[in-house]
């Protein structure tokens, strides 16, 4: 084994437990800050795949706006931080064999890929080239600079109806 695949190896089983930390954190901002661990792990992940592209845009999109998914689940919900009860339901054991079959699906796949080490990798060939064809789409007028706006045009619609659910309600309003 490699120093590369025991890296690989490692770095999988930390976001692995991270996610799980995400899912079963009783704490909201807690479950934020294992899900910013898991998407960091993913964006490792595309640095050993030599995807750099990627894993700039999981730091600078995924993770960037994780920060601020933290704040606003802080703003919305710090009338409702007591805790509320079990958070399990009457069906937890139809998940769990969701997740027992996924899991066994996996474990199946996993099984018939080739063994570790006995793969190579075959380098991308232009990538620079598509990585610019990209970014030129990106803001062509022809291709996507219209989904790419209205995608801006609706997070800010986000932003601006968190800001106003959160913001405390007026003595004025309330009196009336």
């Amino acid at each position: 084994m490699t120093l590369l695949q025991a890296l690989f190896l490692f770095l999988a089983a930390v976001t692995l437990g991270a996610a799980i930390m995400v899912v079963t954190s009783p704490r909201l901002v807690h479950a934020a800050l294992w899900l910013v661990l898991t998407l960091a792990g993913i964006a490792v992940v595309f640095v050993l795949l030599e995807a750099n592209f990627l894993a700039a845009v999981q730091v600078a999109i995924y993770i960037g706006a994780i920060a601020i998914l933290i704040i606003f689940a802080v703003m919305l919900t710090r009338r409702v931080m007591t805790d509320s009860g079990p958070q399990v339901n009457r069906n937890w054991w139809m998940a769990a064999l969701v997740a027992l079959l996924l899991f066994v699906g996996l474990l199946g796949l996993l099984l018939q890929a080739p063994q570790l080490g006995q793969a190579t990798l075959q380098p991308l060939t232009n990538a620079d080239a598509q990585l610019e064809d990209l970014g030129l789409a990106l803001v062509d007028v022809d291709r996507y600079v219209l989904p790419f706006e209205v995608a801006s045009v609706l997070l800010l619609a986000a932003l601006i109806g968190a800001i106003i659910t959160a913001r405390p309600p007026d003595p004025k309003e309330v009196g009336e």
